[in-house]
């Protein structure tokens, strides 16, 4: 009875993929229907079914598309797929995912790309990471003060357990622990030459550059599950490209991050003492001027959050063009700093969840 159900209801949820897939790809309905043939009589056979490669590789795009959060969804098309759900082992993901890196990263041009593994399967999951990012920084508490990214404090302990050890500076480059299933997590550490960072300096403000802060170049979500038509691959990291305010007003600006505002402040000079001099403001605005200088002068793909915002118009218009609702969360898609200057913070968006999707899940066990 109750497989009965499980595979009603995933049928329903591969018939309306399969129908906007082949729809977008403009197949047949003959092709639809002969696909929903098999796809029915392998569910009722062993309770699942196995997706064809382009429909991984459109499901993906999709699931771009459809991810309210992401303001930078214009350019769905262009991603880039792997598909390796072959992979079976720890060792073989590590290769895997170093190619990622290499190829997202792309000397600076950076490549909107996608890693797909195998698919949960009866609840199993053949392979996690347990990153947040496939490139993310340690972060270390110290008594009262965190030295690095405080983000990362309970990975980076997890690492430490498993043997690792970092040179406790405030940018080392966390290994990655994949878990293959039925054997406990693994380390890996991910060469130093295929990881792209760009150290911060300013077009004016030369003691930016004292200040010794750098980011890297590509932000690859590792932790996210992608579903498909029903189907849930647990292990499919993405990238797309910074914002400049993702680095600037919230990773090396947050209070609970590297909260580097009062010392961007403290070299510019700025009343500290009163929240009506707005050095807070100021300094923020300065961090981010020298997070986009700095990109651009180490010619890594970033994108301001004022052309962003442009870009997504464009794509809600391309959207409505093509007969879609445009879903965003809009706390998400507001940028952080200086939202008011975007028509997105005059905007209501309905926050529906639209799949294919990316969805958070619960750390492996």
């Amino acid at each position: 009875m109750v497989l009965s159900a499980h595979c009603s209801e995933l049928f329903q949820e591969a018939a309306r993929f399969i129908h906007s897939c082949y729809e977008e790809l403009k197949l047949s309905q003959e092709e639809q229907m002969t696909r929903l043939e098999e796809i029915q009589e392998e569910i009722n056979q062993s309770g699942t079914y196995t997706h064809k490669g382009f429909e991984v590789k459109h499901g993906a795009k999709m699931a771009w598309r459809n991810s309210n959060r992401c303001i930078g969804r214009l350019l769905w098309e262009t991603l880039e797929v792997f598909d390796e759900r072959h992979v079976q082992t720890a060792d073989e993901a590590f290769d895997k995912l170093t190619h990622h890196i290499q190829f997202a990263t792309n000397n600076g041009d950076i490549r909107s790309t996608i890693t797909v593994f195998a698919p949960r399967k009866n609840g199993v999951d053949p392979l996690r990471i347990w990153n947040h990012q496939l490139i993310r920084y340690a972060g270390y508490k110290e008594e009262t003060t965190v030295v690095g990214d405080s983000a990362s404090l309970e990975l980076t302990k997890m690492c430490e357990g498993l043997g690792w050890q970092g040179e406790k500076t405030a940018f080392d480059i966390l290994p990655l622990v994949i878990q293959e299933h039925g054997f406990p997590p693994k380390l890996f550490t991910i060469p130093k030459e295929i990881v792209k960072e760009v150290p911060i300096i300013h077009p004016e403000l030369r003691g930016i550059a004292e200040l010794e802060m750098k980011w890297y170049a590509v932000p690859i979500i590792s932790n996210m599950c992608l579903t498909i038509g029903g189907i849930e691959y647990p292990m499919a990291p993405f990238n797309g490209w910074y914002m400049g305010t993702e680095i600037g007003a919230r990773n090396l600006a947050d209070s609970d991050r590297y909260n580097l505002l009062p010392s961007v402040a403290k070299l510019m000079g700025l009343n500290t003492k009163s929240n009506r001099s707005l050095w807070i403001d100021k300094a923020l605005v300065e961090l981010n001027i020298a997070v986009l200088h700095s990109y651009k002068e180490a010619k890594v793909t970033l994108v301001d959050h004022h052309t962003a915002a442009k870009q997504f118009k464009a794509f809600e218009k391309k959207e409505r063009d093509c007969g879609r609702p445009v879903t965003g969360n809009w706390t998400w898609l507001i940028p952080p700093l200086s939202p008011a200057a975007t028509h997105i913070y005059h905007k209501p968006y309905k926050n529906d969840i639209v799949t294919p999707n990316f969805f958070y899940q619960n750390d492996p066990e």
